[in-house]
């Protein structure tokens, strides 16, 4: 089944049993509701979780700075999976059921998600059907919200009210994908081979890293889809060995197999370096791999700075997270913090308890000097950061290069 079909079923089932609640959530009573629910839909079962964690993590502190009001209201935030035991990562029925569940209750007001390019899919004509406001702080795929850059009908078969209800802050893939172009060209890259997941996500990134690769200067030897759930890749790198590529570019995650065609790579004696989105920008990924295997010569892009690059206000949340919970913060935690931020700041200008006022208070959003920095949403709901950066596995972690994009010249 494609993902197309499996979109479009999952969305008439649930479709079909939905009213339209753009106007039943926000009714006379609402205005008499003293409790505001932000949920989140992210995979927290299966590998994921560790980044997931630490996305909740950064929701949770966003909360408590605020005491847990937003004006006159007081927040209840709840966690939810929309991964399944039986797939190990985020599960379209389950995330469809998520969607629903929240356009139902009258007392959400803001769905925090999803993890992944292709949950949000599934969720976001259901919640642009309730006027619900959905803030993702991980979703990169470009036909989300970009005109003539994704698939047939795409943002417009998302929104079928025809408003704007879903943004996300970070950069969309048409950034990240030119950006690890230009940096592969800049490492010395002149021959790619490139590699997909077939996912959306995946598939997507690659579609426009291709694109710009040939742009760059950095000719294509091939391209191919994998089977993410295959338990091996040593016979497809022995058929990359032989055309003897200066770089692999992967698009797709830590759950859709990168580790092992990281292990492979090198199990078969392939020189090239191997690139790959933010997807991978996890200690999972890392895990999965075996740092020995990536050491000098995995690159990973990703939308923004690592964690311990930020500065400012972005500094200070770090500086909390690490305080409150004794680690780390994974790359996407100050994403999940901001998409907290911008829920809050919209329930509080919208002074009352009213999906349509919330939402549109988040399309308003203008963050002057936050964690991330001054940006706004733009009319797609995008944010106008468009800051990304190039990073290194070394020492069993991942190291900092530089930035990338922004005229600035890539790193070599």
């Amino acid at each position: 089944m494609t993902q197309s079909t499996l979109f479009q079923r999952i969305c008439g089932l649930v479709l079909a049993g939905s009213c339209l609640l753009g106007s039943s959530c926000d009714s006379a009573d609402s205005g008499a509701r003293t409790v505001a629910k932000i949920v989140s839909s992210l995979p927290r079962t299966g590998s994921a979780n560790a980044q997931t964690t630490s996305v909740v993590n950064g929701i949770r502190m966003a909360i408590d700075e605020l005491h847990g009001k937003a004006g006159a209201l007081t927040i209840a935030y709840e966690d939810w999976d929309d991964a399944s035991a039986r797939k190990g990562d985020w599960d379209p029925e389950v995330e469809a059921a998520n969607a629903h569940r929240a356009a139902e209750d009258a007392d959400v007001l803001v769905y925090i998600g999803t993890y992944n390019s292709g949950a949000a899919k599934i969720s976001m004509p259901i919640l642009n059907r309730a006027s619900l406001a959905m803030i993702s702080p991980a979703n990169t795929y470009t036909g989300l919200t970009k005109p003539g850059l994704g698939e047939p009908g795409e943002p417009d078969m998302y929104r079928p009210t025809s408003v704007v209800n879903y943004f996300r802050v970070v950069p969309a893939d048409d950034i990240q994908g030119k950006v690890g172009a230009e940096w592969m060209r800049a490492l010395g890259g002149k021959t790619v081979y490139v590699l997909d997941d077939r996912g959306l996500y995946g598939k997507g990134i690659a579609d426009v890293f291709s694109a710009a690769a040939e742009a760059a200067g950095v000719r294509m030897l091939g391209r191919e889809g994998i089977d993410p759930k295959a338990q091996e890749y040593r016979s497809l790198m022995a058929k990359i060995r032989e055309l003897d590529p200066d770089f692999v570019y992967f698009g797709g995650t830590t759950q859709s197999n990168a580790g092992q065609i990281a292990k492979d790579l090198v199990s078969v004696g392939l020189r090239a370096r191997l690139m790959v989105p933010d997807g991978c920008f996890e200690e999972a990924f890392i895990e999965a791999a075996g740092h020995h295997v990536l050491e000098g010569r995995a690159y990973v892009t990703f939308g923004g700075v690592p964690p311990d690059r930020l500065t400012g206000s972005g500094k200070g949340f770090v500086d909390r997270y690490r305080e409150r919970y004794k680690a780390d913060p994974e790359g996407y935690a100050v994403y999940g913090y901001v998409a907290a931020r911008v829920a809050l700041g919209a329930i509080v200008r919208a002074g009352k308890h009213d999906r349509a006022l919330v939402r549109r208070a988040v399309a308003e959003t203008k963050e002057v000097d936050g964690a991330l920095g001054t940006w706004s949403f733009d009319e797609n709901g995008d944010t106008t950061l468009l800051t990304m950066s190039g990073n290194v596995v070394k020492g069993g972690k991942f190291e900092f290069v530089g930035l990338l994009g922004g005229g600035a010249p890539p790193p070599q």
